[in-house]
């Protein structure tokens, strides 16, 4: 049996050191409520939407190319199973070509036979393709 974990991408003119470190800047393209750090491996933050929470992890770094947040706890109250997220990866794969950066986003463990597909699947092309490529674009994005 083949998973499909939700997987984006989004090209943007900037370095890949820019993209690496505007994914970094989570409350500036995700979540206002953003406590911790999210960049270096080790790092832990959480980010919080009135009663839902993620905790993450940095459990894979290698700056300017590849980092991973794992989730390490989560409350997801619209779920049966509010912790459903727990144990997937947020997986931030960076690369160059012809002057243009290239972010792809795989979130493991997000398939479409897993309850939030759906719905997490339409808030992270709102978060990346729209919110993350505005702040790596026009420096500016539009967190929640």
């Amino acid at each position: 049996m083949t998973t499909h974990d939700y997987t984006c991408s989004i090209q943007a003119s900037v370095s890949t050191a820019e993209a690496y470190d505007k994914i970094a800047r989570v409350s500036e393209w995700w979540a206002k409520n953003f406590k911790g750090s999210a960049r270096n491996l080790g790092d832990t933050f959480t980010v919080r939407f009135g009663e839902t929470f993620v905790d993450f992890k940095i459990s894979d770094a290698i700056p300017n190319r590849r980092i991973v947040w794992h989730v390490a706890n989560c409350h997801l109250p619209w779920l049966k199973d509010k912790t459903e997220w727990n144990g997937t990866e947020a997986i931030w794969e960076i690369s160059a070509n012809n002057g243009m950066t290239t972010i792809k986003f795989t979130h493991h463990g997000l398939t479409p036979d897993v309850e939030c597909f759906s719905a997490c699947e339409k808030g992270w092309n709102g978060h990346i393709q729209n919110s993350l490529l505005k702040l790596l674009m026009e420096g500016k994005g539009f967190p929640e």
